[in-house]
């Protein structure tokens, strides 16, 4: 099993003469439904393998939730408990706005990143947490990790293995799975204003 994401789009506004008031606007799940967890790690400090400083972690639900927002928390707690989930925060489209993706993380990857020798040079083919092949080469105890220098490698077989840092946009990719999320969030803040769209998400296991 893996943790994936669930959460809804909501923007702020006046309706009927009354106070402004959050509303929903998009299930999360028709704009983005990928387990990423670089991403997750980024943007909200889940499963942060990467080590990043994340933008928006464990804020919680916010106090004027949507009504969507807040029956479908209740109905999840209802059926699994409090702790049937976990990670639950929010950002805004003037947050994301204003992020720096350029932004390295605060030290290297905790899984090593593997490559293979092409005809082409160099291919990635993973990350690992942990390799009994690399252990054993580097010598670490079973189930021993270590925070490897940047620029750290080693060749075992035909697999060199590289300790790397990541910068924000190599988990948040410019033409990834999050695009469609920001330009539903782009189209709501030209309506309603940067601050007043945001993403609310919670995670399960």
């Amino acid at each position: 099993m893996g943790t994936d994401m669930s959460g809804f789009l909501e923007y702020r506004a006046a309706q009927g003469g009354r106070e402004a008031a959050w509303s929903t606007a998009h299930d999360l799940s028709s704009l983005n439904d990928i387990r990423n967890y670089d991403a997750f790690g980024c943007l909200f400090g889940v499963r942060n393998y990467a080590n990043f400083r994340p933008l928006a972690a464990n804020r919680g639900l916010p106090a004027d939730a949507s009504a969507t927002v807040t029956a479908r928390f209740a109905q999840l707690t209802e059926w699994y408990g409090e702790d049937g989930f976990h990670g639950t925060t929010w950002i805004t489209w003037a947050e994301v706005k204003a992020v720096d993706w350029d932004e390295l993380a605060e030290k290297t990857d905790s899984r090593l990143h593997q490559y293979r020798q092409t005809p082409d040079g160099l291919r990635m083919t993973g990350k690992a947490s942990w390799s009994p092949a690399f252990a054993e080469a580097v010598g670490l105890e079973t189930g021993e990790h270590r925070n490897w220098p940047e620029g750290s490698q080693w060749l075992v077989g035909d697999t060199l293995y590289r300790a790397v840092t990541i910068r924000r946009r190599h988990a948040v990719t410019e033409t990834g799975e999050w695009q469609p999320v920001w330009k539903a969030m782009e189209a709501l803040a030209a309506q309603h204003g940067d601050d007043n769209v945001r993403l609310v998400v919670w995670f399960d296991d």
